[in-house]
């Protein structure tokens, strides 16, 4: 079976029109244990700030017009974490399912949750399924969450997929092309991310979004996830207008492409 071309082609075929504000934001949100140990808390305390922080971005970006924002909550590398961390961090997750729908509900926004979900527990898979089927029809912003997710393992299921819906790939794979793969990526709704902010001091991308940051622009910041606010948003927006996005083009070119 041939899947219909995806709304969105890569930045490596079409070339964005020029935005102030980035339409797509993609956050590692990098540091709520530092934070917490900083002020000799546990670190638990951090990721509970952190939830905090979760709410005070969404609400900025869809003040700012953001209109996809995507959160990396727990990577497919963060079940090494002590099980007791591991364990909080799940319950966070379901009380904050719990919690904050009805909020995104009444602010038109929409909640998708990537990655590989099998894993967690069901009363978790429940509340993400009925989070998502409730806010079906929001428009404002879509708020993607990654949970148990990784860039290779997107990329690896991708394949699989393709190869499963098209066996001819695998008997002439010159027919493998750009779009067989990111059609299946689990991520096939949004555009590919304009910019990207690492919050924590690291200067990474850390297995995330690996194929969907090729042409993304890069923000890192020292600032720890907790004390991640609309100001701080508001500087890296700042960053990401002042930058000239060239996609293979010379400068001339992007200037006579930039309106205004």
């Amino acid at each position: 079976m041939t899947r219909p071309m995806s709304n969105f082609a890569s930045s490596t075929i079409a070339v964005p029109d020029y935005q102030a504000v980035p339409r797509h934001v993609a956050i590692i949100m990098d540091g709520n244990g530092r934070w917490a140990t900083s002020r000799r808390l546990p670190r638990v305390a951090g990721h509970a700030k952190g939830v905090e922080a979760v709410r005070a971005t969404v609400e900025a970006c869809a003040r700012r017009g953001v209109e996809f924002l995507t959160l990396f909550a727990f990577s497919s590398e963060n079940w090494r974490r002590p099980a007791d961390e591991v364990s909080v961090l799940m319950r966070l997750f379901i009380s904050a399912l719990e919690r904050e729908v009805t909020q995104l509900q009444k602010n038109g926004i929409r909640l998708r949750v990537v990655g590989e979900l099998a894993a967690f527990e069901p009363r978790l898979r429940e509340l993400v399924a009925q989070a998502e089927a409730r806010t079906a029809g929001n428009t404002r912003m879509t708020l993607t969450i990654a949970a148990n997710y990784g860039g290779r393992w997107d990329i690896l299921q991708a394949v699989q997929a393709a190869l499963r819906e098209q066996p001819e790939l695998g008997r002439r794979p010159e027919l493998f092309c750009e779009e067989a793969l990111s059609s299946r990526l689990a991520m096939a709704y949004a555009p590919e991310p304009d910019l990207f902010i690492r919050t924590g001091g690291e200067q990474r991308i850390s297995n995330f979004l690996l194929w969907q940051l090729a042409y993304t622009e890069l923000y890192f910041t020292d600032a720890y996830w907790p004390d991640f606010d609309a100001a701080a948003l508001d500087r890296a927006i700042e960053s990401f207008a002042a930058r000239e996005r060239r996609f293979g083009r010379t400068s001339a070119q992007v200037t006579a492409a930039t309106p205004g």
